[in-house]
């Protein structure tokens, strides 16, 4: 396994030739850019959140054919932090990302991840590092073929029993 610092999430995306899929496993996270949007959506002020270097990246990648997804393995009722990024998530998907959802109590505790990845074209992942606070620091990133595998298989496994964001949005959400 190789550890590389929180700038090195841009290269890893460029370097993607035919898909990038995230396992998202947590119920809140500690990005420092999310910090004061979060604030004012728990104070019911605008939660507008500038997502424009995402949503360029996103665009960019699906430009090139590569396909972007992610499932969020979630905890309902919401936290607070999955309120507030169910109100921001349709610019991602408009963008081209296929964000999809489940429950957490839905889906069996031995098929859920205890870490956040990455993987890219199926043959690289990369783990979300996080200090103790649950800011991002980084990467740990390998192809060793077990890992590379099971997380294809976790992949493979929750994707066709999670909901696409519009349809969870739509009945769970509104």
């Amino acid at each position: 396994m190789e550890f590389r610092p929180a700038d090195t999430w841009l290269h890893l995306f460029d370097e993607c030739r035919r898909s990038a899929f995230h396992m998202e496993v947590r119920d809140s996270y500690a990005e420092p850019s999310e910090s004061e949007p979060l604030r004012r959506f728990l104070r019911g002020e605008s939660g507008d959140y500038d997502k424009s270097d995402w949503t360029s990246l996103i665009r960019g990648m699906t430009s090139r054919d590569v396909v972007v997804s992610r499932i969020r393995v979630i905890t309902e009722p919401h936290s607070d932090y999955q309120r507030w990024l169910l109100s921001v998530t349709g610019e991602s998907v408009d963008a081209g990302e296929d964000i999809r959802y489940i429950g957490r109590s839905s889906v069996d505790p031995l098929l859920v991840p205890a870490d956040d990845w990455w993987i890219f074209d199926d043959e690289l992942v990369a783990f979300n590092l996080s200090d103790t606070d649950g800011k991002p620091t980084g990467a740990a990133i390998t192809t060793d073929p077990g890992i590379v595998t099971r997380c294809r298989n976790v992949k493979e496994t929750l994707w066709p029993l999670s909901t696409k964001f519009y349809d969870y949005y739509t009945e769970r959400v509104k």
